[in-house]
């Protein structure tokens, strides 16, 4: 039997940080533990489940003596914040009725949501709940990964594929996935499309590279910038040889021309 277990988990407290950072007595731990499970649930369900879709990612929550901080890790901060922070400020005061305490919040920007697997799966699921053909989403999702610098994405769809009378599972994979490396960056997340014809389920491996090796998306797109101006500017090269050669032939020509007639 396949021993397997998800990304994420394994690689917790070695090499990726906790989501929650606290400490509670044992009298306390899971009144707060509870805490955090309905503040990631009330984000994802205003945010991820109704419009305006935020795309939020994570949520990581740090405790002090009296106040809770809440890190949003999102691709759309607009949409979080608001005009003038309306959004945001509105956020916090229903934080703070739903846990009774003092809450500050923090929005850090995503800035390449193709390299984020929780935002590929629902990205995915979404486009799957339209009724779109699960095969080219799936590589679409795939080629738009690989040319963001990730060096490996797999994804794999389960259910009722197509509305299918048998459910099966269906996967893409491109580039390298190392599961057992703890030095490797692997981002893990599933998602769920429910449909008419029932749920397809979705999961997402993301290799971005070693810990602290990850290619930054800014750098990417500075070198695809940089890539075409080398080519264009052979292009150029080549066309300006082209020239050359042209007007040494129409030169010779002429000189010829005149020596026959001469």
């Amino acid at each position: 039997m396949g021993q397997k277990v998800q990304p994420i988990g394994f690689r917790t407290g070695i090499t990726r940080p906790w989501l929650s950072t606290w400490y509670a007595p044992k009298d306390s731990f899971g009144e707060m533990l509870v805490e955090d499970y309905h503040l990631r649930e009330y984000i994802d369900r205003k945010f991820n489940r109704q419009p305006p879709f935020a795309a939020i990612s994570r949520v990581e929550i740090a405790r002090t003596r009296n106040e809770v901080k809440v890190t949003l890790y999102t691709a759309r901060p607009g949409m979080v914040i608001g005009p003038r922070g309306a959004e945001i400020d509105k956020l916090r005061e229903e934080l703070e009725t739903l846990i009774n305490r003092k809450v500050t919040i923090n929005v850090i920007e995503i800035k390449e949501a193709s390299l984020d697997a929780r935002l590929v799966a629902e990205a995915i699921a979404e486009q799957i709940k339209k009724r779109a053909s699960f095969r080219r989403v799936m590589k679409q999702q795939c080629e738009q990964a690989i040319q963001a610098g990730a060096k490996g994405v797999k994804i794999t769809c389960s259910g009722r594929l197509g509305g299918a009378e048998l459910a099966r599972s269906e996967t893409q994979k491109t580039g390298s996935i190392p599961m057992q490396t703890l030095d490797a960056d692997v981002d893990y997340a599933a998602a769920t499309a429910f449909t008419t014809y029932g749920a397809v389920g979705i999961k997402v491996w993301i290799y971005r590279g070693k810990f602290g090796e990850q290619i930054d998306p800014e750098s990417v797109s500075k070198m695809g910038h940089r890539r075409a101006r080398r080519m264009a500017r052979k292009s150029n090269v080549a066309g300006g040889s082209d020239k050359t050669v042209a007007l040494q032939t129409q030169s010779e020509s002429s000189v010829s021309g005149s020596s026959e007639k001469s």
